[in-house]
């Protein structure tokens, strides 16, 4: 059928009572979708939603549009797909209701016919809502794309191409096309359905053909099985993709019986998948451990806005920093995220539900799921089904109910449903020893009723019990069945599981679904060692908004002056979570390049320096908290002051340089695995850092103190991007002195002026404390550090003009074409 993007023409603004909603509001704006209604808003210390949402408020808002539609379209069938709308939507067309979806995540389609006026201006109106629903920053609006899909009468169904691969081998692999299609009209129809299929060459390497008739009102499904000699798999080192275009043409006409009357692309891969407690996962016959990163919907600077460029950016960034897998916590991934992770070649867990029927926040989505989970896991499986990025599918993410009989068969229904619904990968459950047993949690803490009620904070309380908790005959007795309905079993911080469960159940296959970032060196063994373990996923790959501070370090000059039990959570004006790998802006933290050192993939060490000026003062850390350090050696503190400095390696040894000099050479390993710790003086010069295995160097790493002159450096990630509502430009502004070298102690306030074909779409560094806005023109950069992105409005030179005091005015030029 023919699709196009609806993202173009919509207001948005708060909405109010039904006739205020039907005028429209003044305080609207003009908006591209996607969107995200609450970014814009003030944060504050007093409100409601507090550190789960990063203070930013929930509220009620309406997007509508105008769009016509032309007399041709009578004999049509016209939809509106929605990818994401956060969240309780309601759609109006002209005024009359059209649908409703709960959830926020689910992809859904409205057949429009009914309510369209010909030849005439339309209206379409959606109201969302976002109050006291999520564990974190959740955004509300149309967050994710749209699209106008307009087909005749007898039409490829929406979502109606299927593309299986049941037979894999190096020399031929079965390629199963299954085709819905839909007959509106009041008379039989015979159809002709064929499909060719393409390499990323053009060339067509397999086709078919089969008549399909149709009956009146009804649909059919042809199925089409086709043989492509010697295939190019796909793998997360070789993700090739092939084409299957799919025509549907009239054999009853008396014209050219080839002529289509619909035709859909639809992408795929080649490839098999294969799972047992001895080999554990494989892919193509290989075995393949996953190194996982959990991922929360939000694309930082621009909210819960799912730009295509930006999740395609995110998952680059994630696959160059040693990831070859995400997890989608908790809510189905963007299909914009889908096909960069087919391009790329990362491994995907698409999850389904953070709750079931029991709630976490007041008005969170257990009020909709006994109705509406089934329609949802529909839409999720739907959306992936031709994606080969998509491995796992979870069911659920540290469910209350996992630790109960009734709860098991919750467990045990879902489960069922994704599988009559793809056969082809598998299910899981993130599953939490605390969370399963919850009339337990109260005197494990405290011995009495009294406790934390979140259930970071509880985590932090418990500190190393959780493992041993978790590890419990208590925790195996009441999860063994909701375990047992999986093909995976998932677990969130439970590593001490991993070796007795082959043991105890010799069946199972074990996932780390959720795990502390600093335990990794662990971790990584206990994946490596044992087969029926298939990988890790850090809690967090990717920085997020909300859940403040439950990765921060707090300096404290008389130790922790809190109580814990209370809650982890930082206070106002504390905005992201601060646990993560890469921060919001995608710029990569000092963890994750231990954590790609231990993975085996960096054989360069690094330097990491712990911030001197808090050098020996008492400190507040998380389970989720890494060390407070920068990979920088220009500091503002007098020379010879006491500073520590890591530095990771997989060598023996590291010796450790100040211009030339040589100041210690130490094993190691000897702090924690992967890592050679230095205490020191600092004085401005060059630091090197000198790796050894078996007393032959492997690798070098260098730091140079800044000068006092200071520039800006301003860089487009792109020097041409397209003129187009999906794509955009990241600007990356940083300190530096005349030499090049960064300059992260003399932070600026920075504006930003976009001139041209473009707008500032968002405007911000990766400082997990700060008041400043995203849609404000101006930030102090963080560490010498700031991200502009701009969204191109049509083609041509976008032009992103930089200052701050002391510095040279600076330019980036964008080029736009247009798509």
């Amino acid at each position: 059928m023919f699709r196009q993007s609806f993202n173009r023409g919509w207001t948005a603004g708060p909405a109010e009572t039904s006739f205020a909603s039907a005028v429209g509001g003044e305080d609207d704006v003009k908006v591209t979708l996607p969107h995200d209604s609450v970014r814009n808003l003030a944060r504050s210390a007093t409100d409601s939603e507090g550190a789960h949402t990063g203070y930013f408020p929930g509220g009620y808002f309406q997007y509508s549009k105008i769009f016509d539609v032309p007399e041709v379209f009578r004999d049509k069938s016209v939809f509106i797909e929605f990818e994401g709308v956060y969240r309780d939507a309601v759609v109006y067309i002209n005024e009359e209701f059209v649908a409703q979806r709960p959830n926020g995540y689910s992809r859904f389609h409205i057949k429009c016919d009914p309510y369209l006026r010909y030849g005439q201006p339309n209206s379409i109106r959606v109201e969302t809502r976002a109050h006291l629903d999520s564990r974190w920053y959740s955004g509300a609006g149309i967050h994710r794309d749209t699209h106008l899909i307009v087909g005749d009468p007898v039409h490829i169904a929406v979502d109606g191409v299927r593309v299986t691969t049941p037979q894999v081998d190096d020399e031929l692999a079965v390629v199963v096309v299954a085709v819905t299609v839909v007959n509106e009209e009041r008379s039989t129809r015979t159809m002709r359905v064929s499909t060719t299929v393409a390499g990323s060459d053009g060339i067509t390497v397999a086709e078919g053909t089969t008549p399909l008739t149709l009956l009146p009102g009804t649909s059919a499904s042809a199925r089409l099985r086709l043989h492509v000699p010697r295939p190019a798999l796909w793998d997360v080192d070789s993700p090739n993709l092939y084409v299957a275009r799919t025509t549907l043409s009239d054999c009853d006409s008396d014209e050219a019986v080839n002529e289509a009357v619909d035709e859909e692309h639809t992408t795929f891969g080649i490839r098999d998948l294969q799972l047992d407690p001895a080999r554990g996962l494989r892919i193509n016959g290989r075995t393949v451990k996953l190194r996982g990163a959990c991922i929360h919907h939000d694309t930082g600077l621009l909210g819960a806005a799912a730009i295509s460029r930006a999740e395609q950016r995110r998952i680059e960034i994630l696959k160059a920093a040693g990831f070859n897998a995400v997890r989608s916590a908790h809510n189905p991934l963007s299909v914009a995220a889908l096909d960069a992770c087919d391009r790329l070649g990362m491994l995907v867990l698409d999850e389904a539900f953070d709750v079931w029927t029991k709630p976490k926040r007041p008005f969170d989505y257990s009020l909709a799921f006994p109705e509406w989970w089934e329609r949802d896991v529909e839409s999720m499986v739907t959306k992936d089904f031709n994606h080969p990025s998509v491995i796992m599918y979870s069911i659920g993410n540290e469910i209350f109910e996992v630790g109960s009989p009734v709860g098991s068969t919750w467990g045990r229904r879902l489960a069922e449903k994704v599988r009559e619904l793809d056969d082809t990968r598998f299910v899981t459950n993130a599953v939490n020893g605390l969370v399963a047993v919850p009339d337990e949690l109260p005197s494990l803490v405290v011995g009495s009723t009294e406790g934390p009620t979140d259930i970071n904070s509880l985590i932090t309380a418990l500190g190393e019990k959780i493992n041993e908790f978790s590890a419990s005959q208590l925790v195996s007795e009441r999860t063994e069945e909701s375990h047992a309905v999986l093909d995976v079993s998932g677990i969130n911080y439970g590593d001490a599981r991993y070796v007795p469960d082959a043991l105890a159940f010799p069946n199972r296959l074990v996932l780390g679904t959720e795990t502390f970032p600093g335990h990794i060196d662990e971790l990584w063994r206990l994946v490596t060692e044992n087969s029926h373990v298939l990988g890790d996923f850090t809690w967090t790959g990717w920085d997020y908004l909300g859940e403040s501070g439950v990765g921060r370090t707090d300096y404290l000059d008389d130790g922790p002056k809190e109580d814990m039990l209370g809650g982890i959570h930082d206070v106002f004006p504390a905005l992201t979570a601060g646990c993560a790998d890469i921060d919001i802006t995608g710029h990569r933290r000092p963890m994750s390049y231990y954590r790609e050192t231990v993975f085996g993939l960096r054989e360069q060490p690094y330097i990491a320096v712990h911030r001197p000026q808090f050098h020996g003062r008492a400190m507040f850390q998380t389970p989720w908290s890494w060390a407070d350090a920068v990979s920088s050696w220009s500091w503002d503190v007098e020379a010879g002051s006491p500073v520590t400095i890591d530095v990771y390696s997989s060598a023996d040894e590291v010796e450790l340089l100040l211009d030339g000099v040589p100041l210690e050479r130490i094993q190691v390993g000897g702090h924690k695995a992967c890592i050679a710790r230095f205490e020191s003086a600092y004085r401005p010069g060059e630091l090197t850092a000198v790796a050894y295995r078996a007393g032959v160097e492997t690798g070098r790493c260098v730091l140079r103190s800044a000068g006092a002159d200071l520039r800006l450096t301003v860089a487009a990630d792109r020097p041409e991007i397209r003129a187009d509502d999906k794509d955009l430009a990241y600007v990356s502004v940083e300190l530096r002195d005349g030499e090049g070298n960064p300059a992260g102690h003399r932070d600026r306030q920075v504006r930003v002026d976009v001139t041209g074909p473009g707008v500032l779409a968002g405007l911000g560094t990766g400082r997990t404390h700060t008041e400043e806005r995203f849609d404000a023109d101006s930030c102090t950069t963080f560490d010498g550090r700031a991200m502009a992105v701009v969204r191109p409005t049509g083609p041509g030179d976008i032009h992103v003009r930089v200052r701050a005091e002391g510095c040279p005015e600076t330019t980036a030029v964008v080029h736009a074409v247009e798509a």
